[in-house]
């Protein structure tokens, strides 16, 4: 068989530590695991604030696209592909084009995209439906390559289901308003919670969040910690309890799997594909605690749950550790990424 090759196409900051997220860390561990597989990975970081592009990320993009030679595989960040379409399409009669979805545009830029492209891979089988349902691409044409994760060892918390942990961006997407709210209607209940993730992401609605902190009178016991990774990363899930994702919306939730592959329960949302990510573990049972998104009530009443019931918590851990054993690592992801891509190259 010959040398497998493929271009990779990402977002300028994929190794920026300030702005972490589960899209950029797909993007490292793919593009190192295919390398680990034997392909030769030329990678192309663009420029641009995307999946915001302006003129001169547009032709950044087309420039490096332009530039491939015929009957190359690319592999493109959706959040690079899906808003430029107008650059992709003419390429794709030339160039076997995969796209990567992370997040749904939910628009036309997007579905335009993603019909011209060679394959789509999603990382969730609720993207895929998604995808399908929402835009007419032959089923045949998108995969699904989940993440992976990394073993690591059991976090030994605190013991009292105290420390919660929120790891995440901090958007309105990830739902810190709602954890707040929820958070004051159980005040009474002894509890702290530190807030992993980029605090520049979306700067008007940090600054409401810290004010609706200081009006309910948690600012002391809400941390925003801003983005952690490495060793400090790790500290943090190593201190908490329980991992709590308050999500509006959810493509997967690479931490959960985080949080489960150190048996930490997880509170979620029913969002998206964060119950897929849950799973559960072998006998049936769920390794945490899913309610309906943007519901601070409902958020509150399973925090309550938690906080008051420590054989509930029990549980959970137990849960949570079976459901560890069963994780997949990012070898897995790659191998099926690159059988997308292997088949696109044999077309």
């Amino acid at each position: 068989m010959g040398v497998r090759e493929v271009h990779v196409v990402l977002p300028n900051d994929i190794d920026d530590p300030a702005t972490p997220s589960g899209g950029n860390q797909y993007d490292r561990r793919v593009c190192r695991g295919l390398a680990e597989q034997g392909w030769r990975v030329h990678e192309h970081a663009v420029p641009g604030d995307w999946p915001q592009p302006d003129a001169t990320a547009r032709a950044a993009l087309a420039g490096v696209l332009a530039a491939l030679p015929d009957g190359a595989v690319v592999l493109l960040d959706g959040l690079v592909a899906s808003p430029a379409p107008e650059v992709l399409t003419p390429q794709a009669a030339r160039l076997r084009l995969v796209v990567l979805v992370h997040m749904l545009l939910g628009d036309d830029a997007e579905q335009r995209t993603l019909t011209a492209a060679s394959a789509v891979v999603a990382t969730s089988d609720w993207t895929r439906r998604r995808l399908l349902d929402r835009y007419p691409l032959p089923a045949q044409r998108v995969h699904v390559a989940a993440p992976g994760v990394d073993p690591a060892p059991v976090a030994p918390g605190t013991g009292t289901g105290a420390a919660l942990l929120c790891v995440a961006a901090v958007t309105p997407t990830k739902g810190h308003d709602v954890l707040v709210d929820a958070l004051a209607l159980v005040a009474e209940l002894p509890w702290s919670c530190v807030c992993v993730g980029a605090l520049t992401r979306d700067p008007g609605f940090v600054a409401d969040l810290r004010a609706g902190l200081a009006r309910s009178g948690l600012a002391d016991r809400v941390r925003l910690a801003g983005p952690c990774t490495g060793a400090a990363l790790d500290a943090a899930y190593a201190a908490a309890d329980l991992l709590v994702l308050p999500s509006r919306g959810e493509t997967y939730g690479m931490v959960v799997t985080e949080a489960l592959a150190r048996g930490l329960p997880v509170l979620g949302t029913a969002a998206g594909g964060l119950p897929e990510a849950l799973g559960r573990a072998p006998d049936g049972e769920l390794p945490g605690l899913l309610v309906a998104p943007d519901d601070p009530p409902a958020l509150a009443a399973a925090l309550r749950q938690w906080l008051d019931d420590a054989t509930l918590r029990r549980r959970l851990a137990h849960a949570a550790r079976a459901r560890r054993d069963t994780l997949a690592g990012w070898q897995v992801t790659a191998t099926r990424l690159a059988s997308v891509l292997s088949g696109v190259g044999a077309a």
